[in-house]
């Protein structure tokens, strides 16, 4: 097996592919990256088993061949090397030479044999989305998803196309965020998926890099097409993500959105985000909640702790509702308000024991339960 490639372009090809590789791999060949030579191409891939991931960039093959290398150290040793032009050769007991101006490194590798293949499957269910669409609603809701292991069918977002939209939906409990998009949904493509944490941070990473983007799943896994930009950075295909799915139901999210609230503010988003933060300066891990008062005309966002002391932020508002005053923790408002890109948001409360829920005239919602005020 032999090639010349651009060192740019062979770093470029590591960097998407390395972050699915953990710091404890449980076997040592998923330490690696498998490394096929082939016509113009390499294509290179990594798996943690849950989570795969290959991309291809272009090269000079004179000879094909396949071989797995360690890939945290070999994208250092690329990133560093001293010329533009790269030149990798393995012999038959998997020893790689790289060499590259003055430099030269010898690399012990293992046989691609030992290497699990990444599952292609045929689309049970497929859907092409804008890249730029999913990754705006990838943020709107990923902030909401649960860290709590207990919990495993919450550690991840829903998926779900139904009835001519997709609805992507987080929650860990005490907040649950919400944004649908209308698409054509055939009958037949109807289903539902939860994608782990770990695939969406994977797919918030490498998304807007190119136009379009296609999702196939069944009950089990799921496979995404990336087309990314591939100008300047070498990728000569589609870079091919699949991950395993969380199996189980996810609880149904309708019953936590409020079917009433009774008084509704129309909020600057970014003026508000900046109250609700300086106020949260003075909140401590006992004292971990800021308060709002609705009156006439005005908004109140005030927090207190024994440790630092009080804070007082005040906005104007149209309202002329009875007042009202409910607690919240100050990172559940923060994490939608930064999530969002809309000046102009909504907020709907009932009274100081119900949830407090963001809408914006777009399909999302927020649902933050409030904490009680003593």
């Amino acid at each position: 097996m032999k090639f010349k490639i651009n060192r740019d372009h062979f770093s470029n090809g590591l960097a998407q592919v390395l972050n699915v590789v953990g710091s404890k791999a449980t076997m040592p060949i998923l330490s690696n990256v498998l490394i096929e030579a082939d016509k113009d191409s390499i294509a290179l891939t990594t798996t943690n088993l849950d989570l795969g991931i290959r991309c291809k960039v272009k090269a000079e093959v004179k000879e094909p061949g396949a071989v797995t290398l360690p890939v945290k150290r070999l994208a250092t040793i690329v990133r560093e090397l001293p010329s533009a032009d790269v030149t990798f050769d393995a012999s038959p007991t998997h020893q790689i030479k790289l060499a590259s101006g003055g430099s030269t490194f010898r690399i012990m590798g293992i046989s691609r044999e030992e290497f699990p293949p990444l599952p292609e499957f045929a689309e049970e269910k497929s859907f092409t989305l804008e890249q730029a669409e999913l990754v705006a609603m990838l943020k709107s809701v990923a902030y909401a998803q649960s860290t709590d292991e207990t919990r495993f069918i919450l550690n991840g977002v829903y998926f779900n196309f139904h009835d001519g939209k997709l609805s992507l939906v987080a929650t860990d409990g005490r907040r649950l965020a919400l944004m649908s998009k209308a698409m054509d949904v055939p009958p037949e493509n109807a289903g539902n998926i939860i994608l782990p944490a770990k695939t969406v941070g994977e797919l918030l990473r490498m998304l807007d890099k190119g136009e379009k983007l296609k999702i196939a799943f069944n009950d089990r896994r799921a496979a995404f097409q990336l087309n990314v930009d591939k100008d300047g950075a070498g990728l000569v295909d589609n870079v091919y993500l699949y991950s395993k799915v969380v199996e189980g139901n996810y609880p149904n999210y309708n019953q936590v959105i409020p079917k009433e609230t009774h008084q509704r503010i129309k909020l600057e988003r970014e003026l508000f985000s900046q109250c609700v933060h300086r106020a949260a300066l003075v909140c401590s891990e006992k004292s971990n909640s800021v308060k709002i008062k609705l009156t006439g005309n005005l908004l109140e966002i005030t927090a207190q702790s024994p440790d630092f002391g009080e804070a007082h932020e005040s906005m104007a508002i149209a309202y002329n509702g009875p007042e009202l005053q409910v607690g919240f923790n100050p990172q559940f408002l923060l994490d939608p308000l930064r999530a969002l890109t809309k000046d102009e948001i909504f907020f709907e409360l009932k009274d100081e024991v119900s949830p407090g829920v963001f809408k914006t005239l777009e399909s999302f919602i927020c649902v933050v339960m409030p904490v009680r005020l003593n």
